[in-house]
């Protein structure tokens, strides 16, 4: 693949990915606040408010947001701009219908999900009260998949920051004036900003006006559906795993355990998210382009992979190292049991780094039902890991399993993805990941077991810096950046 195509796998890579840091970034800041206010049962209370919502958002979505992105970007592709407005057209007035079926399912089961989830009724009407999230989340969908479809990369990567940061500057109140009760006024809030924000951008999307009846749409619709209830029958039994994995853990660990969990899994992504963003941002897309060759989607995929290593294993490594500091600065004292699932969930980390790329190859030659048994497979599993593992460690044993489940999903999709595409890893691929599990594993270890700070920290600093000057050498070969031509455009001569 030529360095102009990495160049620009970099470059939009980097766009939605740094928004996607900044965005998390924020989100840190609002969860400090929640953090220092409520402690580690606020987390985990906003963590089991976040699963209820997102399961029932999955089934009323229906998988029309990866249907909807997948529709769009292969009309825009041809050209067809006809299409285009009727698949826009047809996703405005299905993700309100579905928003609002959600929000009526979630109003109606606010008393099971509150005994359930807490073995008591107490939180139902929060619960209740949240049901307007999903008809904001469906809205958001929609207008986000036009966006993603037409690859208004800049675009999703200002609503992204925007939303967040008004989320953010209008919920800290609710947390202060609140506290525990402002949860779910700074949940609904923040929906709200993020849809406006969606909204603002989208109308701004020259989109051909088109007369098309109800019945129309329903016949647009049947094939929207067709290929995205697969996908929303995967997406629902992650999002079921993760709700059943927090009910597991409040029966084991209670609310302060499954805080530290969470807050453990939310930092052991901040620095790795940014690529993975950026995977179903553009690449996804990009990708369903090509799908029918089979040649090119095995360059697109290593192209990815490598890019993807390259951008997050310095992060990730910077993780390990740091752990214990960044759980002080983003949380507090009451979160110090967060530092060992931190450091073993980092290596489930690299494990979805190289993994993802696989496993949008299923969705680019729209075969959701093998897609649909691959994340049946590993959200079993995972569950499985997590009852076997805080059974035989406790809390860092949430780490283990996560790293586990990547092992065993890594395994699995390389091979059905081989099956289908004969697509493999490249040799520099193939060594970059057997080098880099080498590294991050020999930090782990002089991390636990190095006691004295003043070797442990010099070591590690030291593999953490051949290893960021590497990247950064290989990205620079790769796409033709160098560091002279970035500082150029940050500071250009007068």
């Amino acid at each position: 693949m030529s360095s102009s195509n990495y160049r620009n796998i970099l470059k939009t890579t980097s766009l939605i990915g740094g928004s996607s840091l900044i965005n998390i970034l924020i989100g840190m800041v609002r969860t400090k606040f929640v953090a220092i206010l409520l402690g580690p049962a606020g987390i985990g209370l906003m963590g089991v408010y976040s699963a209820i919502t997102s399961m029932v958002s999955t089934i009323s979505s229906m998988g029309i947001g990866s249907s909807g992105v997948r529709q769009i970007a292969a009309a825009y592709g041809a050209g067809n701009q006809d299409q285009i407005a009727r698949t826009v057209k047809t996703l405005r007035r299905t993700v309100w219908l579905t928003g609002l079926l959600g929000t009526a399912a979630m109003i109606i089961g606010c008393a099971f999900f509150s005994h359930f989830s807490f073995g008591t009724y107490d939180y139902a009407l929060p619960i209740a009260l949240l049901s307007i999230t999903i008809l904001l989340s469906n809205i958001t969908v929609g207008q986000s998949c036009i966006l993603q479809g037409k690859r208004r990369i800049p675009d999703l990567a200002k609503v992204s920051i925007i939303g967040a940061l008004n989320g953010t500057a209008i919920s800290i109140p609710c947390f202060y004036f609140w506290g525990e009760q402002g949860i779910v006024p700074s949940m609904i809030v923040t929906s709200l900003a993020v849809l406006a924000t969606s909204w603002w951008f989208a109308r701004r999307v020259a989109v051909k006006t088109v007369e098309m009846p109800w019945r129309e749409s329903g016949a647009e619709a049947a094939q929207l559906l067709h290929f995205g209830v697969p996908l929303m029958l995967s997406a629902l039994m992650t999002t079921l795993c993760n709700y059943l994995i927090r009910v597991l853990l409040i029966r084991q660990i209670g609310l302060d355990g499954i805080g530290i969990w969470q807050a453990a899994f939310s930092l052991s992504g901040i620095l790795v998210n940014f690529v993975l963003g950026a995977m179903s941002t553009d690449y996804y897309p990009r990708l369903t382009a090509v799908a029918e060759n089979n040649n090119r989607v095995n360059d697109e995929v290593n192209a990815q992979t490598e890019i993807a290593m390259l951008l997050a294993v310095p992060g990730l490594a910077a993780t390990i190292i740091f752990a214990p500091l960044a759980i002080t600065i983003f949380y507090s004292g009451k979160f110090d049991a967060a530092v060992d699932i931190l450091r073993w969930s980092v290596y489930g980390i690299f494990g979805r780094v190289i993994s993802w790329p696989l496993g949008f190859v299923l969705l680019a030659k729209g075969m959701g039902k093998a897609f649909f048994c691959t994340e049946v497979f590993s959200d079993v599993f995972y569950v499985f890991a997590i009852w076997f593992c805080t059974c035989q460690w406790g809390l860092p044993g949430t780490g283990i399993a996560f790293l586990l489940l990547y092992v065993v999903y890594t395994i699995v999709i390389y091979i059905v993805v081989y099956a289908i595409s004969r697509t493999t890893w490249s040799r520099i691929n193939t060594v970059h990941i057997i080098i880099f599990c080498i590294l991050l594993a020999i930090i782990g270890i002089i991390s636990t077991f190095v006691v004295n700070p003043w070797r442990q920290f010099p070591i590690n600093c030291l593999i953490l810096a051949g290893i960021s000057v590497y990247c950064l050498r290989c990205l620079s070969r790769k796409s033709g950046i160098t560091l002279q031509m970035l500082l150029i455009k940050i500071w250009p001569k007068s």
